[in-house]
């Protein structure tokens, strides 16, 4: 079976110049980072490294940057540690209601501690308005946290604005950049953001690595708590394999050379020609990531569709049981009508992907519907 994979937004494949920075760690940089010795100097020396890696990329100092397990540990300690920080401010947190769950569940979790969450609109593009952010702040709102892209439909939210915004009012921000590093600018400060999140397994890095970064200056209690790694930010004696990895992703990251865009509009204009007004695309084609098409087949169901071509991964966004479709909340908030969306699928192309696959997409959707 010729197998296309177009699930990249879900996570990609190691690349091999990866790997490469990778193995050698397999056998030597064994010691212990804390440790005073030359093993451990050793093992120093590949953090450092790597740290100042996702920094080139961030255009932050190495400092500003901790490494965590990946991106639901960054946001945790993002939504959690500025919580617990700054409570003697304020209990108001102000968020999007098309988050990511690593998002959306941490701010029910710290509902239950007595925050007061906001969870703001989007429209029928899935892109929220800055003012509406600006109209639900108060006097207790001590951080706004608002995904750099979506990771179903790849609207890009206008981070600028809302951290204009922020800032002005003297409020910690954050983003969750998982879905946009490496495929359109993240540095920090044009963003304007005080909190970052990084996810290696959306950035070609192994799955188990990401990082946070945190301006300085900025109020944020540690997530995991023992001895003082990353600066007495975050407990836990270092991955060095996977930092490593995620340092050398970063490295590669900062080449935007990429075809990934004019394939993706490639594909997108191969869909219209072939299913015409079968088809409609959720979200703005000029205001979404370069890499992603959420199309929804009316009429369909997206979950048979993508099981009668076994040859494509990619992701649905509707699950259907029993006859019964329920859309995922992302599409809910744009909007979108059971009937049109149920047979959504999620088509995320990457840097592996290639216009041959493009082209036998297209052929085997052609014979499944």
């Amino acid at each position: 079976m010729n197998r296309i994979y177009l699930d990249y937004n879900a996570s990609t494949p190691i690349d091999q110049a990866v790997i490469d920075a990778m193995v050698p760690y397999l056998k030597s940089g064994y010691g212990n980072p804390s440790s005073s010795h030359w093993a451990g100097q050793e093992a120093k020396e590949a953090i450092l490294n790597a740290r100042k890696q996702v920094a080139r990329l961030l255009g932050c100092e190495s400092e500003e940057i901790i490494f965590t397990s990946g991106g639901s540990e960054s946001n945790n300690q993002a939504l959690k540690g500025v919580f617990f920080a700054q409570k003697n401010k304020g209990n108001h947190i102000i968020t999007t209601k098309v988050e990511h769950p690593a998002i959306m569940n941490p701010c029910k979790f710290l509902e239950g501690l007595g925050a007061e969450i906001t969870y703001i609109d989007v429209d029928c593009n899935g892109k929220v308005n800055p003012t509406d952010i600006e109209r639900a702040i108060t006097d207790q709102t001590i951080l706004i946290s608002v995904m750099h892209a979506n990771n179903e439909v790849g609207t890009i939210q206008p981070i600028e604005e809302i951290s204009t915004i922020a800032r002005n009012q003297g409020i910690t921000f954050h983003t969750d950049a998982a879905q946009s590093i490496g495929k359109i600018p993240t540095k920090v400060d044009q963003l304007g953001v005080d909190l970052l999140t990084i996810a290696g397994h959306k950035l070609y890095a192994p799955k188990g690595i990401g990082a946070l970064y945190i301006r300085k200056g900025t109020k944020v209690d540690s997530f995991i708590h023992g001895a003082g790694h990353e600066d007495g930010r975050r407990a836990g004696t270092e991955n060095i394999l996977q930092i490593v990895a995620l340092g050398k992703a970063c490295e590669l990251a900062m080449d935007t050379t990429s075809e990934v865009s004019q394939l993706r509009d490639y594909f997108w204009e191969e869909l219209q020609q072939h299913f015409g007004d079968q088809i409609v695309l959720n979200g703005q084609i000029e205001e979404i990531l370069p890499n992603t098409l959420n199309i929804s087949f009316i009429g369909k169901i997206g979950q048979e569709l993508l099981a009668s071509v076994p040859e494509i991964a990619a992701s649905t966004g509707a699950a259907c049981h029993s006859g019964n479709v329920q859309l995922s909340p992302v599409l809910k908030e744009m909007q979108v009508s059971e009937n049109v969306g149920k047979g959504t699928i999620r088509f995320s192309l990457g840097r592996f992907t290639t216009k041959e696959e493009i082209d036998m997409a297209i052929e085997l959707l052609k014979k499944s519907l």
